[in-house]
């Protein structure tokens, strides 16, 4: 008797049309490369390069010694709920009570489960670009479409408050707002979010999403000011989306949180209950002793962030060829490189084949005139990067 012929299942359309993370596939390239012997400078990866602080792993480790190991509540540890509230109370300036945070899986699961309970298909999304890869793929994902808000370096990557107003419709849904931002390194004024805020208040159907995952990370001269904080008149419709990743060093350890209007909240704890659940339990409580803890380590790395953000813009704005916004925060530099003739994937794949150096294409951020390179590496590594990009691009 023959086997029956076997077929293997039709992907659905959502998976067809979702892109995968360009910044993690050009990291994990970069990575199997260096593996498999090749000399490889990757300044790709938005990841800091330093050990979680000691005390945040030995919180982690008493927990688990202490039995923490069993399924929790799907929204998160009751005490870190607390913690997540009581420093957007304090610091930044958004009256907060626990049953409005929900901790994630990472910043990047706050994101999709907000969007899943907030658009549907019919329902636009605004998207100030450049931006961060995953928001559009997020978007589409809960069926909604995406419309553009474009920005050049020309214009200081800046949202405009005339164009937001403009390509508002009765289909906008929500607003996101990205600050200090990936990949350009801006950084949002107050009286930008007040332009931003004037405009919302005539659109009440229009929510806001604030990634404000870079918060401590900002260049000299330049303050974070959350949305919720400049507009407490809109607070029904504002989310927070936030986490310990970059400002604790902690991107392995997948903590992050959503904080907003109640029902809301609690709609995306029932999707979670009903796709991941709980946050590792035991993980949680080092967030905990990070959030609770004085400010002192986060500071410290961010002050050498600040050293390798000059080092690394210097560098860039030297090369003949190649012109850059100064980022303002976050640890990303966004040059245009458009004059040397490459779309910006090309050159970035024959930058990794021919030197050995690993960046990001901005056409994965909306803007294919730029690359993305981090300084979340050592001062050797950027200095390496640096000269490998600039013989490069002095022999096209």
């Amino acid at each position: 008797m023959n086997a029956a012929p076997t077929t293997t299942p039709a992907l659905s359309a959502r998976a067809r049309a979702l892109q995968p993370s360009l910044t993690l596939a050009i990291a994990a390239r970069a990575k199997a490369l260096k593996a498999d012997g090749q000399d490889i400078c990757s300044l790709s990866a938005g990841e800091p390069d330093f050990d979680t602080p000691a005390f945040i792993r030995q919180a982690a480790t008493a927990a688990l010694e202490a039995g923490h190991t069993r399924y929790g509540p799907a929204a998160g540890e009751p005490a870190l709920r607390d913690a997540i509230a009581a420093k957007l109370s304090t610091e930044n300036g958004i009256p907060t009570t626990a049953r409005q945070v929900l901790v994630t899986n990472g910043g990047k699961q706050a994101l999709y489960n907000l969007f899943q309970v907030l658009l549907e298909p019919g329902d636009e999304l605004l998207l100030p670009a450049p931006y961060w890869l995953s928001y559009p793929e997020i978007a589409k994902l809960a069926g909604a479409t995406v419309t553009m808000l474009p920005s050049s370096a020309a214009q200081g990557f800046r949202l405009d408050p005339a164009q937001l107003e403009a390509a508002i419709t009765p289909a906008s849904k929500l607003l996101v707002l990205n600050s200090p931002g990936n990949p350009t390194g801006m950084v949002l004024s107050r009286p930008e979010l007040e332009a931003i805020a004037a405009v919302l208040r005539r659109h009440p159907q229009v929510a806001v999403v604030c990634d404000e995952i870079y918060e401590f990370l900002l260049a000299p001269g330049h303050a974070h000011h959350s949305f919720g904080a400049v507009a407490p008149d809109l607070a029904d419709r504002v989310f927070t989306v936030n986490g310990f990743a970059k400002g604790w060093a902690m991107t392995g350890w997948r903590i992050g949180w959503l904080a907003g209007p109640q029902p809301v909240v609690a709609a995306a704890s029932a999707l979670q209950s009903q796709s991941t659940s709980n946050v590792c339990s035991f993980a949680q409580f080092g967030a905990l002793a990070a959030i609770e803890a004085p400010r002192d380590c986060v500071h410290a790395m961010a002050a050498q962030f600040n050293e390798r953000r000059s080092l690394l813009s210097a560098g860039l704005m030297a090369i003949e060829g190649s012109k850059l916004l100064p980022p303002e925060g976050a640890f990303y530099a966004f040059p245009d490189v458009s004059g040397f003739g490459l779309d910006s994937m090309t050159l970035c794949n024959r930058l990794l084949d021919e030197v050995g150096l690993a960046v990001v294409p901005g056409v994965a951020f909306g803007d294919d005139r730029c690359i993305r390179l981090s300084c979340a590496a050592s001062p050797a590594t950027i200095e390496d990067g640096l000269e490998r990009l600039q013989r490069f691009l002095a022999a096209l």
